[in-house]
């Protein structure tokens, strides 16, 4: 049986802890170059799997070498950064076709995205803890997936907001410049930490 107030403690606390994190952003840059559904579908598979491994790990994921995540995370990252500084410039009317976005694409660039650069990340360990605490793993389950989702919805909406107002070859420079950003301080972590 379900907790509604195990439920909604984990839903406020994994909400609370991702909405500043680096999810929003992925999802606002995905957003505003990709149909919102497609990448939806994508992001919120790969945090399905994100939660069952915290859920099904409990407290175990915090042994989990933080140093290489970092480090995978922060290559990604930059990667990102330079295809979208490489890029050429495109007609924000042909980045909207569907033609030129297929599902499997963009909702595989979103899981993987999200899966890697959120593996082992403070609400995954938070999701493992609240699990390991509350011995309900269904409504903690329901709880952080449905707060990560909302983060995920609210970037993702947000990125196609912000492109009806500002030039998609703007938006793509600082988001590129923002995931440069990203990519240095996840390597400088794991060199770091």
């Amino acid at each position: 049986m379900i907790s509604f107030t195990v439920t909604a403690v984990v839903f406020g606390v994994v909400f609370l802890a991702e909405l500043p994190d680096k999810t929003a952003l992925a999802g606002l840059v995905l957003g505003t170059r990709y149909r919102a559904s497609y990448v939806f579908a994508g992001v919120a598979a790969a945090f399905a799997v994100h939660v069952a491994l915290a859920v099904a790990a409990g407290s175990v994921l915090t042994l989990l070498p933080q140093q290489i995540v970092q480090a995978l995370t922060g290559v990604l990252f930059l990667g990102g950064a330079a295809v979208l500084l490489m890029r050429k410039e495109e007609d924000e009317e042909e980045i909207r076709k569907p033609e030129n976005q297929s599902f499997w694409k963009v909702s595989g660039a979103g899981f993987m995205l999200i899966l890697v650069a959120e593996f082992g990340d403070l609400t995954q360990i938070m999701t493992a803890n609240l699990a390991a605490r509350y011995d309900d793993p269904l409504s903690v389950g329901i709880g952080a997936v449905l707060a990560l989702w909302s983060v995920a919805a609210i970037g993702i909406v947000g990125g196609k907001a912000l492109m009806k107002r500002i030039p998609l070859a703007v938006v793509t420079k600082v988001a590129a410049v923002l995931m440069l950003g990203l990519g240095v301080w996840s390597l400088g972590e794991a060199v770091i930490g």
